[in-house]
C-alpha cells in the first residue's frame, strides 16, 4: 500500500500476504503512520504484540542515524499495538509519551517494538516498551493512553 492510498481512506488493520511483511498487518486509513513508516504489527508466538518497520534513508537525520522524531512516532504507534487487548476495541489518545534514546539505528535495520501494559484501570492504560534495531535496544519508552468514545 502506498502512503497515498491511506489518505482519506477508512478501514482498520489490513493483512499483508506477500513480501517481507507477509503475516503482518498495517493500518489502512492512518495516513500519518503510512508516511512515517509504514508500521506493521502482529501477534507474536508468545501471545504478545510486536510492531515493526524497516529503516530507510528517509527515516535518517543529517548524521545518518534514525531521526529521534521517527523513533518517538514509532513508539507512539507501538503504545496502541502493545495495548490492543486492554483497549478492547476502544479508541484512545496518547496522554503522555517519554523515551530514553539508548543507541542509534541505521538504514536497513529491522526496527521492532515490544512491551507490556503495566496498569489498566477504567479509561487509563500505562504502557512500557523497548524499541530495538536488529535486536539491539535503541529506545526505551513509556506512555499513558486514555480511552475515548467513538464519535
Amino acid at each position: 500500500m502506498s502512503e497515498n492510498e491511506a489518505v482519506g481512506s477508512t478501514g482498520g488493520l489490513v493483512p499483508i500476504t506477500q513480501g517481507e511483511w507477509s503475516g503482518w498487518s498495517t493500518w489502512k486509513g492512518d495516513a500519518f503512520e503510512q508516511r512515517a513508516g509504514p508500521f506493521f504489527e502482529r501477534r507474536d508466538h508468545d501471545g504478545s504484540f510486536v510492531t515493526a518497520f524497516r529503516a530507510e534513508e528517509r527515516h535518517m537525520n543529517g548524521a545518518g542515524f534514525m531521526h529521534g522524531g521517527c523513533l518517538m512516532t514509532f513508539a507512539d504507534s507501538a503504545l496502541f499495538t502493545i495495548a490492543t487487548e486492554a483497549l478492547a476495541g476502544s479508541h484512545g489518545v496518547t496522554m503522555h509519551l517519554a523515551g530514553d534514546f539508548l543507541d542509534p539505528a541505521r538504514v536497513g535495520q529491522l526496527i521492532e517494538a515490544r512491551g507490556e501494559v503495566v496498569r489498566a484501570g477504567g479509561k487509563t492504560l500505562y504502557v512500557v516498551g523497548m524499541v530495538t534495531a536488529d535486536g539491539a535496544p535503541v529506545l526505551s519508552f513509556n506512555g499513558i493512553i486514555r480511552k475515548v468514545r467513538r464519535s
